[in-house]
């Protein structure tokens, strides 16, 4: 285990909850899916509608257009996250004990990437896959796995990394630094990549293309939330939270010392996400297009937001159902 060393920052004043962010309860009317156990973290939904996703015993669940009694596919053996539809017949998972892996719906595994540099991935956690193949994920800390991701959060030493597996099987790392690497999302043309920094409460946003090919820059900056999975739909980017921030959090900031206590306490002591779903989406420019939010904590521990037609399909960390949203 590594030696917690936290690292003193300051954030920015977390936004109310009212205004472009009011606080409201849409997502309450949202239905419910059970699984056949619990944690769909992530969803993907291919073109004919069949939905995809992961679950805490390392199952992959696959539900009929329209719902359904859901059928297991397959197992990872460890703890799937992010989740990507790569063609036909097969998903890119980011498990967040195995790496980055190619599963068939046939249920066959394979690793795509596991190790950089000699050193093991701690924590793949989303991907995004481009036409030409390329799969961009995140490995969200050098320093601890999920089992710890509080631990990262409170540290807060910025060792995420965003990484781009290419069609040759190369893994290159394109960034280093960041603060709890989560989701990432393509726009719509492939000129740019979105990228989740949970533990800085902002959106990145790398340039792939263009004249301003190879620039980092932020897209959205204090989130009123801990952003996690994006996605990217009719020129909209979906950007899931599982919490509010915690005023509390926030205070302990600027206090290394008071970190390195709270990090010592037992696990039911220290913070944990408030149960407030919560999901939020941009257009392109950086304004609020929509704010769907579950207050009552009915759709809680909100992780992955992915549009399909008319439907929100909506992860969650811990829950037993996924959460559908209608947004007709």
């Amino acid at each position: 285990m590594a030696a917690f060393e936290a690292h003193p920052w300051h954030p920015p004043p977390a936004p109310k909850l009212d205004g472009r962010y009011a606080e409201n309860r849409l997502l309450a009317g949202a239905a419910l899916w059970e699984v056949p156990g619990e944690g769909p973290e992530d969803v993907a939904v291919a073109d004919d509608g069949t939905i995809f996703t992961g679950l805490v015993g390392g199952e992959i669940v696959r539900f009929p257009r329209g719902g359904g009694k859901p059928a297991t596919i397959a197992r990872t053996g460890g703890r799937p996250l992010g989740i990507e539809i790569a063609g036909k017949g097969e998903l890119v998972v980011c498990d967040a004990h195995r790496g980055l892996l190619r599963i068939t719906v046939t249920g066959e595994v394979a690793t795509l990437a596991d190790t950089f540099e000699g050193r093991r991935l701690r924590f793949a956690n989303n991907a995004t896959i481009a036409s030409d193949g390329t799969i961009y994920f995140t490995d969200t800390s050098m320093r601890y796995g999920l089992d710890e991701y509080v631990t990262d959060l409170l540290e807060h030493s910025g060792t995420g990394r965003l990484f781009a597996r290419h069609p040759d099987g190369e893994l290159e790392c394109l960034r280093t630094g960041l603060q709890f690497a989560n989701g990432v999302a393509l726009d719509s043309t492939e000129s740019s990549l979105f990228i989740a920094e949970t533990g800085a409460y902002r959106i990145d946003r790398l340039w792939l293309r263009g004249d301003r090919a190879g620039e980092f820059d932020v897209f959205v900056d204090n989130l009123p939330c801990f952003p996690d999975n994006l996605s990217f739909s009719d020129d909209v980017l979906w950007v899931a939270a599982p919490s509010p921030r915690q005023a509390i959090v926030d205070a302990m900031g600027p206090r290394p010392r008071l970190r390195s206590f709270v990090n010592r306490l037992p696990d039911r002591l220290k913070p944990k996400p408030l149960r407030h779903g919560m999901v939020l989406a941009f257009d392109e420019d950086g304004a609020l297009v929509h704010n769907l939010q579950d207050s009552s904590g009915r759709v809680a521990i909100t992780t992955a937001a992915r549009q399909h037609e008319d439907r929100l399909y909506i992860g969650t960390l811990t829950e037993p159902t996924l959460a559908v949203f209608d947004l007709g």
